[in-house]
């Protein structure tokens, strides 16, 4: 039976909002073709805004919609499986954080397909990351199309298997924490060195943002790009070598590490 919405959402948070506006804006799907649920009213006004229906009821989004898209927190998604597992909805998209294909299917029914991504903040702005898992979608080009082309307007899409989802975590998911951090040290770094504070943004900003475009534009190995900046005896090579000696990789990798160590305890 056609279905009344090409997309239906559970959950309206932050990821659910940059989904429904990259989707609408984008025109990939017109507005009246999606529907949303979430048990805040509140929370349901953006998408009103944009022309989307809205509701509180779980149930009759999942049994209107072709695609499901749930978007609620990991802890959540338990009392979202009661409201619709009687629907056994066919196609689900999860970006549920450390949910496994398994557990929807175990929740929802054996038969349901399931497409598991990972978005990370950036999202919000359309430069996004994001890894998705369609495996169970097999050959299907309309359905997998689809899917793609959902994330495609919230940023950059990759192919992933879910069982690297953990390390996607660590790297994609939660990184933007970890540039964040970086760009605030730079920008405290300056301020000691007698910058003002706006000055010390705006530079730190804009040399992140040029050096990953850089990245982005030439394809060579890290060390080269750190070579082109360090010159002989100049001031570039005295910074790197502090920060190799203080174990500034090390601690990169730890970081990740602890993050990936959470993200598999949290999908048991």
């Amino acid at each position: 039976m056609k279905k009344l919405y090409r997309l239906g959402v559970i959950g309206c948070g932050v990821m659910a909002d940059a989904v429904l506006r990259g989707v609408t804006l984008s025109d990939f799907i017109r507005a009246k073709k999606v529907v949303v649920s979430d048990k805040d009213e509140e929370k349901l006004s953006s998408a009103r805004d944009l022309g989307i229906e809205a509701c509180t009821d779980n149930r009759f989004v999942a049994e209107n919609s072709e695609y499901l898209l749930i978007a609620v927190k990991p802890q959540n998604f338990e009392e979202v499986a009661e409201d619709i597992a009687a629907v056994r909805p066919e196609k689900v998209i999860s970006i549920m954080a450390g949910v496994k294909k398994a557990t929807v299917r175990g929740a929802l029914g054996v038969g349901v397909k399931v497409a598991r991504a990972m978005p990370n903040l950036p999202c919000t702005i359309g430069s996004g990351m994001i890894a998705v898992d369609m495996y169970d979608f097999g050959r299907s080009f309309d359905d997998t199309e689809f899917i793609t082309k959902l994330f495609d307007c919230m940023g950059t899409v990759m192919s992933c298997p879910e069982e690297k989802m953990d390390a996607v975590t660590g790297i994609s998911g939660s990184g933007p924490a970890y540039v964040f951090m970086f760009i605030d040290a730079l920008i405290d770094a300056g301020v000691k060195q007698g910058l003002k504070r706006e000055e010390a943004r705006l530079l730190a900003v804009q040399t992140v943002m040029g050096a990953a475009e850089m990245i982005q534009r030439e394809d060579a190995p890290m060390s080269d790009f750190v070579a082109k900046v360090c010159s002989k005896g100049g001031t570039t090579v005295e910074a790197v070598k502090v920060l190799e000696d203080e174990g500034f990789r090390s601690v990169v990798n730890e970081a990740v590490a602890a993050c990936v160590k959470k993200a598999e305890e949290l999908s048991k």
